[in-house]
């Protein structure tokens, strides 16, 4: 990929926007992204199910998908990005606490985010209505276009350590071009909020955003090693900012309650 040589006064001028210019300038555009994603999503699929930790049928995995199946055409009516999202689901059997998406909707979910919070469907509404903010507003690309300004390599082949029982496949995807790690505190806002409009819109109660992230605190608080907070960093200021917006997400869960 080109290297990129940006001057300081340029670097501080560039917006979110402008992180996905730069994305675009080091050959990461949303074209290459999305097949780049899809590949990796595959090899996830292939390495669980030869592994014996693809979940295709259990309670968990029934209601995983059925959230999943209900947000996607009201996800697909808030895509802006020119192009049609091909979603896909993966839910893998690990006590892992995790969740994440790479590019043109690839959802990976693990069976220990909803089985060790005891989540209720409006709770996985929640987190899968974040994830798929995340990807409908391409924020894997703006994380790419950032690392590209602050000099990091845009490595594709990325190795990760440590992967346990999710396998690499997943964990690789999720570091390469999932949104899954630390980066923009803007950006995960923006997931917050997107992802509450969007679990409304499908029905589910936004009251369960808040429930969920006092189950991960309470989890965090208990040393627990949610991977999901490590990424998706959990604060009073985060829940307090979706109280700000609860009004304007009910009003939209009592108008999809109406129809």
């Amino acid at each position: 990929m080109k290297k990129l040589a940006l001057s300081a006064l340029a670097v501080s001028a560039l917006t979110l926007s402008g992180c996905a210019t730069v994305a675009d300038m080091a050959g990461a555009d949303s074209a290459t992204l999305n097949v780049t994603a899809t590949e990796g999503f595959n090899k996830t699929i292939a390495e669980a199910r030869s592994k014996g930790i693809l979940d295709t049928s259990s309670t968990t995995y029934r209601r995983i998908n059925t959230v999943f199946n209900n947000l996607r055409p009201y996800a697909d009516q808030m895509n802006q990005t020119g192009s049609k999202f091909s979603w896909q689901l993966a839910v893998l059997k690990s006590d892992q606490v995790n969740a994440y998406v790479a590019p043109g909707g690839k959802v990976v979910f693990y069976t220990g985010i909803v089985d060790k919070l005891k989540l209720t469907d409006a709770e996985i509404a929640a987190i899968m209505g974040h994830e798929m903010v995340h990807a409908l507003e391409e924020h894997a690309k703006q994380k790419i276009g950032a690392q590209a300004l602050t000099n990091i390599a845009l490595n594709i082949g990325l190795g990760y350590a440590g992967v346990g029982e999710a396998g690499t496949a997943a964990a690789q995807l999720g570091s390469q071009i999932g949104v899954g790690l630390p980066y923009s505190r803007n950006l995960e806002s923006r997931a917050d909020q997107g992802g509450l409009m969007l679990m409304a819109r499908a029905g589910y109660n936004p009251q369960a955003a808040i429930t969920l992230w006092n189950k991960m605190s309470a989890l965090d608080g208990g040393n627990q090693g949610a991977t999901f907070l490590s990424t998706h960093p959990s604060n009073s200021a985060r829940t307090e900012a979706m109280r700000k917006n609860l009004a304007q997400a009910q009003a939209l869960y009592n108008q999809s309650n109406k129809k």
